[in-house]
């Protein structure tokens, strides 16, 4: 199979505009993004291809709310396919009448097939076009024999291939009716922050990584006649890393090309989501992270730490009090991660083994914050009305103490957040979201002072003056009032 480095792209799939392009954007979220990076020796940055994240946060109304962050590769027309087409999918009428949790799940999960179908519908050309020309080149040659005799062939040939190849990740999550829920297949994650009785912030992962570290998914594909314990050594299923995905027809309807694949009674990747929800968005629901895997893989990365998860979570909760757009939440976290990864490896550091910390480059990065009733204090309009009140001493972010517990282990995790804390009517009888600019600072003058005089911005006193001479000396015009 060629390389995407082998095989030259074309402009067949150049972005034009989307009629998702015109939904309305929901203003209690922000996107935050990064493009992949190689990383040069002498400090210069450079791409390895195309940035190939989408991603769309809608709001259709007072009702109905729908996120979506779609991690593409081997190019970026499945991820676009599929972003169009989901919206299409899900806000076009099919939710109308639609009550029950089970209800709404089936939408979703209907939204995730049509979208896979539709997208191999959209390539039967070039999957005829594909066999036209493996009849053209004799059986029984190998590659290095077919190349040799029928170069131009194997060039188109490995163009379709490396076409036919590209896929997407997909987490999607939809508010609907005041509840939330959460689809996905790849590794992209859905973080909820929520908290809990004791006003502990706490971490749920409402998606489920479709990888060969699932043992649920390898499972899955054991009752499919595969060896496991193949996969177990390795990182790859045929030319992917996800159990699970939209479009990649290479690993689809052509599973059988690939050896390690070719014993398995039906197609081993899938496009079957998994779904939680409703989960009723009550007071206790902060916000929700929607994110590609290149966010926390590069913190994994270059930290090594095992709470991934949670170590997000606290950017975000960070950038909360320093922000003031959701965007620029989003944005400050991906930059941070994006920061660590490149100093570390940048700076030559190595693990225990003698072997560099990261790698020599980093995938995209893409991260929606959607937030529910979390303080954003250095906001014109906070959209938040929960009682939360945080430490006055805003600047200056001490760091918290973090619960115990593997993210591989556990779905949910505990953020203990010292600057946190739920305030009852009792304990206190302003029930602001934040404090008022004069306590965070205290030596600026309170704005609202009705009696505080205004300094003036133009010096007046030649006018004064001109007016008292021109009063005494009887020249004051009638109209002037001194």
């Amino acid at each position: 199979m060629p390389t995407r480095a082998e095989v030259p792209r074309t402009n067949q799939y150049e972005e034009t505009h989307s009629w998702t392009d015109d939904l309305p954007v929901c203003r209690q979220s922000g996107v935050g993004f990064s493009t992949n990076q190689i990383y040069r020796e002498d400090g210069c940055r450079q791409e390895e291809h195309q940035f190939e994240d989408r991603s769309f946060h809608c709001q259709v109304d007072d009702n109905t709310f729908l996120y979506g962050v779609f991690d593409g590769h081997e190019g970026v027309q499945t991820a676009t396919f599929s972003l169009q087409r989901m919206a299409a999918e899900i806000l076009l009428g099919q939710l109308s009448g639609k009550n029950s949790d089970e209800e709404v799940k089936e939408v979703l999960r209907q939204a995730f097939i049509a979208v896979e179908k539709g997208y191999l519908d959209s390539v039967d050309d070039r999957l005829a076009e594909r066999t036209s020309l493996q009849y053209e080149i004799p059986d029984g040659m190998t590659s290095y024999e077919a190349y040799q005799k029928f170069p131009h062939l194997v060039d188109k040939l490995n163009a379709l291939n490396c076409e036919l190849s590209s896929g997407t990740t997909a987490v999607v999550a939809l508010v609907y009716g005041g509840r939330l829920y959460v689809a996905n297949v790849g590794d992209s994650r859905a973080l909820l922050c929520r908290t809990d009785a004791n006003g502990v912030l706490r971490v749920v992962q409402l998606s489920v990584d479709h990888d060969l570290r699932n043992e649920d998914e390898l499972l899955r594909l054991s009752q499919l006649g595969l060896d496991v314990d193949r996969f177990r050594q390795g990182s790859r299923l045929g030319n992917q890393e996800n159990t699970r995905c939209l479009g990649n027809y290479l690993v689809k309807g052509g599973y059988k090309e690939f050896d390690e694949l070719m014993s398995a009674k039906a197609e081993p990747v899938i496009a079957e989501p998994e779904i939680h929800g409703g989960i009723e968005l009550d007071s206790s629901c902060r916000f929700l992270l929607l994110m590609s895997d290149g966010l926390y893989k590069s913190l994994e990365e270059a930290t090594r730490t095992d709470q991934v998860n949670k170590d997000i979570a606290q950017m975000a909760v960070e950038q909360f009090r320093m922000q003031s757009t959701l965007t620029g939440v989003a944005q400050a976290v991906v930059d941070k991660i994006v920061r660590i990864h490149h100093d570390v490896y940048m700076s030559g550091a190595t693990a225990a083994n003698g072997h560099s910390v990261v790698g020599g480059k980093r995938d995209d990065i893409t991260l929606l914050v959607r937030n529910f009733n979390f303080p954003l204090p250095n906001a014109l309009n906070s959209p938040t009305n929960a009682v939360v009140r945080f430490n006055p001493i805003v600047m200056t972010v001490s760091t918290p103490s973090w619960g115990g517990g593997d993210d591989n282990s556990t779905i949910e995790n505990s953020l203990t957040d010292t600057a946190v804390t739920n305030t009852t009517d009792e304990q206190n009888n302003d029930t602001s979201t934040t404090e008022s600019s004069s306590d965070l600072f205290p030596d600026r003058p309170n704005p609202l002072d009705k009696n505080r005089r205004i300094e003036a911005y133009v010096d007046f006193s030649d006018f004064f003056s001109n007016v008292e001479r021109a009063r005494l000396e009887g020249t004051l015009p009638p109209d002037i009032e001194f």
